[in-house]
């Protein structure tokens, strides 16, 4: 998945879509699979990319050369089996609310306005103050409560903090979130009873209702904290990434809903023998390490292993039309989420362009914009070192603290945008274009794909939706039935042992 984050708007269409068809009932109320926070700031739950508190994701013994959950190790889920102190409480999140509107209706006659309470929808209580929200800090990018709290400005001198909050540089930017579908998710490697796996025909990483058994250890092992607990069922819950709809060839209800079209979707080719080696790369190398994992679709090579793995063609053609492989391979301008935390995430981003134009003080001493045509090439560049939000943020928050990764995606971006500003406008001179080009490691035709894809995709460009071949899934695990006795054939030495189907059920 990629979501591009320049063309988000933050209309919460993808949450609302979202919450409608799978969190609209008891004990789901205050979960929100897809949510929208606003950078900076604190996002949903308060703080959760504090991993000194929540404890999520992977570190590496680098001692050992071992990857190990940041949560406990085997005889700490053994102790902590029945209390997990790194446990999100349901302050961190929000006591979900509707409100009192019967009062409305049936208030006695009286001299004021009878009003709606809110009343909490755990324990059908009357609330009398909110204090939190799944969208709480919204449009606060500058707060002094909110932005504040971001933990990616943790490193910030206080010169920097006071500039965040002046009039003429506040700057946010969206984020939308949904869970990661990680290659290596701590979810999974954190749950005693086994009730996480990650499906073979598409990486879609679900939670079995049946295996279940409310340890809660998932919610701790995920560093993005988008696995809930369900506290009617006793049940854990995640996105599932609308996997009914991707069988039938529909994206995910979020992305077929987004105004701003910002979501991609898209299916990569993936060496699963080299997830072990990038999850332990050094930090500044764990981007590079990750797309070293994705494989080149239009490798004679890389088709004939994937073929040998039972790879159907129909796949290798959709890798091949995949946007994801566009942006994050080829193009190299999306970036993973905190990668950082180790879990290979494979939601990636492309880092929004906006606050980077920077800021210079004008004749009376204030800050006027930098505008491309005035500015032109230079000190457009020189910019980002200027920019309203610092380089090292976005650096925090996409790659684990490398700047020159940033400066290059941005370096693409600006490129881009001078490219196409000089043949629409014509008032960028060609040797700029061509130095923008230069230095972005761009050819003109790669721009125009940025472009394309960018601003001009049609439905099916952005939707890559390959065949799931659920029928090849279950052939990997079971042989083709017999055609007589309907069962199973026994494996040699298993006489009397096999499965048939009945209604559409395996036994």
């Amino acid at each position: 998945m990629v979501f591009h984050l320049d063309k988000c708007i933050g209309c919460h269409t993808c949450s609302i879509a979202c919450k409608n068809i799978w969190t609209d009932r008891k004990g789901a109320e205050y979960m929100w699979w897809n949510n929208v926070e606003t950078k900076p700031g604190t996002g949903y739950p308060f703080r959760w990319e504090d991993q000194d508190h929540y404890r999520g994701g992977w570190v590496l013994d680098e001692k050992r050369n071992k990857l190990r959950l940041r949560l406990q190790g085997k005889f700490g889920t053994l102790v902590n089996i029945f209390y997990n102190p790194y446990l999100p409480s349901l302050d961190d999140y929000y006591e979900p609310w509707t409100y009192d509107y019967q009062n409305l209706f049936d208030a006695p006659e009286g001299d004021d306005q009878p009003t709606a309470r809110a009343i909490s929808m755990v324990t059908g209580k009357y609330i009398d103050t909110i204090e939190y929200g799944p969208n709480w800090d919204d449009d606060l990018g500058g707060s002094t409560v909110y932005a504040a709290n971001d933990p990616n400005i943790d490193d910030w001198t206080e010169e920097e903090r006071m500039q965040m909050r002046e009039v003429m540089r506040v700057a946010f930017f969206y984020l939308p979130r949904i869970c990661n579908h990680c290659l290596n998710p701590g979810c999974v490697a954190a749950c005693p009873a086994g009730a996480i796996y990650k499906r073979g025909e598409d990486g879609i990483v679900l939670i079995g209702q049946d295996k279940c058994r409310a340890w809660r250890m998932c919610i701790s092992g995920c560093p993005y904290k988008k696995v809930y607990f369900n506290w009617a069922t006793g049940k854990s819950e995640k996105c599932i990434l609308c996997y009914p709809r991707l069988e039938t060839g529909q994206p995910p209800a979020c992305f077929h809903a987004c105004v701003g079209r910002i979501r991609y979707l898209g299916l990569v080719l993936y060496d699963a023998d080299r997830i072990e080696e990038a999850a332990k790369a050094p930090d500044y190398q764990l981007v590079d390490a990750q797309r070293s994992v994705i494989m080149d679709p239009f490798d004679p090579e890389v088709v004939a292993n994937a073929k040998a793995n039972g790879v159907p063609e129909a796949m290798i053609d959709a890798a091949r039309r995949s946007p994801v492989y566009k942006f994050f391979k080829e193009y190299q301008i999306a970036l993973p989420l905190h990668p950082e935390f180790r879990t290979l995430p494979m939601l990636f981003y492309v880092p929004p362009l906006g606050p980077v134009l920077g800021l210079r003080k004008g004749p009376a001493g204030l800050f006027d914009t930098v505008d491309a045509t005035e500015e032109r090439l230079e000190p457009l560049m020189a910019s980002l070192e200027k920019s309203r939000l610092p380089i090292k943020y976005f650096a925090r928050l996409f790659a684990a603290g490398n700047e020159e990764i940033i400066r290059d995606v941005y370096h693409k971006l600006i490129a881009v945008r001078l490219y196409k500003r000089a043949q629409t406008v014509g008032d960028v001179p060609e040797g700029e274009v061509a130095e923008a080009l230069r230095l972005a490691n761009l050819t003109p035709e790669k721009a125009e794909g940025i472009f394309r894809l960018t601003a001009l995709p049609t439905f099916e460009e952005r939707f890559v939706v390959p065949p799931l071949a659920r029928e090849v899934a279950v052939e990997a695990q079971f042989p083709p039935l017999d055609p007589v006795s309907r069962n199973y054939p026994t494996r040699k030495g298993e006489v009397g042992v096999g499965f048939r189907v009945e209604a559409g059920r395996r036994w």
